[in-house]
């Protein structure tokens, strides 16, 4: 008995073939559609690294932009001087546009980009799991380094570790003598919770431990830099970002492991991001697309190392 013979082989590679090119087809389709979740798990509330988040659009260069376009940008005070920088080239770059800044915390314009006052938010933390899942997307424009603060007459003299540091803003640390100071009691003065530098610092300075509280500890009503370097006096100690108290006349930065923060070396370092929500409008493109140009990101580092 002859054996029924089945088709020649060329036909099951074609069929492999097709079936191949329909998958990945169907994974282009759905790599393209999907925003990135980039985040903690098992910690909606925790944020993720701005670095790792990547965007879901290009933002090709514009070469034009409509008269009469206006992008609202908000958010962490440590975008400020970015903000005004990138306003500035932008506004100048294309006659007829405006963009409209102010700062006010990570937390807050994330909060007002959701409710979609704003188009688009500095950030100077992660997006968490639950923004994320709001459609806001994160754009990484620049890095930064947090610096520890104190007074130029402080009762430290001297640097710190960062044990040291970690030990101080956890309450460990209550006397300045205790790290080569004089005998003055230390004043920790902290961010609100809603500050994205507060949250930075506490991920990366902190390694995620709890601030200390209630004694010489002082929490600050608002986000700002200057009523902190104010209140810093001879006893007080704080972080801000590097570019905002580089040029302070009553403000000194210290060493941290004997590395200065305008260091390679120097530990606590962070990305900067805005973010925006769900698919961008043309103004949001043309922003972001000139914030990550070359001319844009030229704007940045002269920002960055006008220090």
């Amino acid at each position: 008995m002859t054996a029924k013979k089945g088709p020649p082989p060329i036909v099951y590679i074609a069929g492999a073939l097709a079936l191949s090119g329909l998958g990945y087809a169907a994974y282009n389709k759905l790599s393209s559609s999907s925003p990135p979740i980039v985040s903690s798990p098992n910690n909606p509330s925790s944020p993720t690294n701005p670095a790792s988040q990547t965007p879901t659009v290009a933002f090709n260069v514009p070469t034009a932009v409509a008269a009469g376009t206006v992008v609202k940008i908000g958010g962490a005070t440590s975008m400020v001087q970015f903000n005004k920088a990138l306003k500035m080239g932008f506004e100048q770059k294309f006659p007829g546009v405006r963009a409209q800044t102010i700062a006010s915390s990570s937390s807050k314009g994330l909060a007002d980009l959701a409710a979609g006052t704003i188009d688009i938010t500095g950030i100077s933390r992660g997006l968490t799991a639950a923004e994320q899942a709001q459609g806001l997307v994160a754009v990484p424009i620049a890095q930064d380094k947090i610096a520890i603060v104190v007074g130029q007459d402080s009762a430290l003299s001297g640097g710190l570790t960062s044990e040291q540091v970690t030990k101080i803003f956890t309450g460990e640390l209550k006397n300045w003598s205790e790290v080569g100071g004089k005998a003055v009691p230390i004043r920790p003065i902290l961010r609100p919770i809603v500050s994205g530098t507060h949250q930075s610092f506490q991920e990366i300075g902190l390694q995620n431990k709890g601030f200390g509280s209630g004694g010489n500890f002082k929490v600050l009503e608002r986000d700002a830099s200057t009523p902190l370097f104010q209140a810093l006096g001879t006893d007080g100690i704080s972080y801000a970002t590097f570019a905002q108290a580089a040029n302070q006349s009553t403000v000194r930065s210290i060493a941290i492991d004997g590395s200065s923060p305008d260091a390679a070396n120097y530990p606590y370092k962070r990305t900067l991001a805005y973010a925006y929500k769900g698919q961008p409008n043309d103004a949001v493109k043309a922003f972001l697309g000139f914030a990550t140009s070359s001319e844009g990101q030229q704007l940045v580092t002269q920002q960055s190392q006008s220090k």
